[in-house]
């Protein structure tokens, strides 16, 4: 848990690390992460079994964390959050530099009901277009200052 302390104002993003599209993703953020907002990590990493189990989230196997994004806000302090599938992405999308929030905005007219079924419909189908990795890609040297 110690080596969340540092996160401070950051994000921590959970995601699938053997999940083409979530990888894809992930270096989407990266790209874009112009204010240094975001920390990532693979929700299958042993250093964050324990955060997830405090938030009701249990492994059905061995180093198997949930089959979605996650993202912490607050971490470690009275007013941790955990927001899930759309609103995780949401939430990412409003740290980044413009014309990212804006477009976050306009996604939340949407209802939630709505957001989410569109998430499981991709998330349902994204092994299949995406594909699956057999462990998580290694990030660069630079990508790594990014990653716990």
């Amino acid at each position: 848990m110690g080596e969340f302390l540092e996160l401070k104002d950051k994000l921590l993003v959970l995601y699938d690390g053997e999940c083409g599209f979530c990888n894809r993703s992930i270096r989407w953020l990266l790209r874009r992460d112009g204010h240094d907002r975001l920390r990532f990590a693979p929700s299958n990493s042993p250093s964050v079994q324990e955060l997830l189990a405090r938030h009701g989230f249990q492994s059905s196997g061995e180093e198997q964390g949930p089959d979605t994004i996650l993202v912490f806000r607050n971490l470690g302090t009275p007013v941790e959050e955990l927001l899930v599938r759309s609103n995780a992405f949401l939430a990412c999308l409003r740290v980044l530099p413009q014309p990212w929030p804006t477009f976050a905005v306009g996604l939340r007219i949407f209802p939630r009901p709505l957001r989410e079924m569109c998430y499981r419909f991709i998330s349902r189908h994204r092994y299949r277009i995406w594909g699956r990795y057999a462990s998580c890609p290694i990030p660069t040297a630079e990508e790594r200052l990014h990653f716990l």
